[in-house]
């Protein structure tokens, strides 16, 4: 019988041969929260699920070691697997508006071509080490894919109305979509699109749906929407005519275009708000205050390979960084990226931010994700009776451990 140290102090008895335990150690290990002594090992059950953290020479024999950093899974906490068949069909560079208008007008291909492309993606995502994923549905195509329980998945239910009088029935349409993603126990929130594509009453049914428990939402992923919402001008009013949309009903606000979601704002669930990238500090300190006030929970996703396909740009990260925001990474769609692999955004991001350490990254894309999507009780990090999925990091390749 062999005693080990446990994550929580004490010694942990293994009453089974110690083979049927994994240990692994690495050049280091990230336990989700900060890099693990020098020599720890991690001990394992079978099917993945954490049973201590040791010194190597309490280990014994049998430790596994890998080069570069073990890391718990990573959380992909935007996605939109529906549209992986739009990889490379709409160029690069576009701008927000014209982006949103292929993807409309170009989505719709044969059933059979968005299926074969949504498995392709789902095991793309899995190799890249992802484990968990807040996907965004429009429609029900993922559904089929999501019920293997590959990965984990919150599907957020995305809703749009701009006219006033379309809410009834674009509400009960995203129900219908929702009950039956609930109904093979698929974890769901009816949320909204943006700001610029939602009306006060259609965010008033998604406020006080009942069974909601996190929302998201794209915020400031352009300089058109802050534009629209403040002075009602700009590249947005192109969209709207195009898409034969009548925005007579509309004042502008004087308001940042998050200032403005936020007044609406209602049971104060928590919210993950999504790109970011037109975001100023008194947005940021605005929002935080008044999540704070109400001792809800409010993330900040940055999707920075996509915020450059799309718009040449990315998010100004030490704005959040130096007002203590909770950062979580996602990869977007394979419509604005060439990949689904949270390293590759964490790898864009430090060719801009020298200064920010892996420890920094890896905590936005384990434990914090987790949080965000409400499951850090299983993932995001490696403590006791978690299975949070491992992957190593070498700073340039990542690859998912069986």
């Amino acid at each position: 019988m062999q005693t080990i140290s446990c994550l929580q102090g004490g010694k942990f008895t293994a009453y089974q041969p110690i083979n049927l335990y994994r240990k692994y150690t690495a050049d280091k290990i990230f336990s989700g929260h900060a890099m693990l002594p020098e020599g720890s090992v991690l001990i394992t059950q079978a099917d993945g699920t954490v049973e201590a953290i040791v010194d190597m020479e309490e280990a014994g024999e049998g430790v596994q070691h890998f080069e570069g950093i073990l890391s718990p899974g990573f959380i992909n906490c935007h996605c939109h697997l529906e549209l992986s068949h739009m990889k490379g069909v709409i160029p690069e560079g576009t701008g927000m508006v014209d982006f949103l208008l292929a993807v409309v007008q170009q989505r719709k291909v044969d059933d059979e071509i968005i299926l074969e492309a949504i498995d392709r993606a789902e095991k793309e995502m899995m190799a890249n080490g992802i484990v968990a994923v807040g996907d965004i549905c429009n429609t029900r195509f993922t559904i089929a894919q999501k019920s293997k329980n590959n990965l984990y998945y919150h599907n957020f239910i995305e809703t749009s109305g701009y006219a006033p009088q379309i809410a009834d029935s674009r509400f009960e349409q995203s129900k219908i979509l929702f009950d039956e993603f609930s109904s093979i126990g698929l974890k769901s929130s009816i949320v909204p699109h943006a700001t610029y594509s939602l009306s006060r009453e259609l965010f008033k049914k998604i406020n006080h749906f009942e069974k909601n428990n996190i929302l998201t939402i794209h915020n400031q992923e352009s300089q058109a929407e802050e534009e629209w919402i403040r002075e009602k001008k700009g590249d947005m009013a192109r969209l709207y005519r195009q898409l034969n949309i009548d925005t007579d009903f509309f004042q502008p606000r004087a308001v940042s275009s998050l200032q403005y979601f936020l007044s609406q704002y209602a049971e104060y669930l928590p919210l993950i708000l999504v790109h970011n990238l037109f975001s100023r500090e008194a947005d940021v300190q605005y929002a935080n205050q008044l999540f704070s006030q109400h001792n809800s929970q409010l993330y900040y996703c940055l999707c920075p390979n996509a915020n450059e396909y799309i718009n040449e740009k990315l998010p100004d990260v030490e704005l959040f960084i130096n007002n203590k925001c909770k950062i979580v990474l996602g990869t977007d769609s394979l419509a604005s990226n060439k990949q689904l692999s949270i390293h590759e955004e964490i790898k864009t991001l430090q060719k801009k931010y020298l200064s920010i350490q892996p420890e920094q990254f890896l905590q936005w894309a384990t434990i914090n994700g987790a949080e965000a999507l409400g499951i850090s009780d299983v993932y995001g990090s490696f403590e006791k009776g978690k299975r949070p999925g491992m992957v190593v990091w070498d700073g340039e390749e990542v690859r998912r451990v069986s």
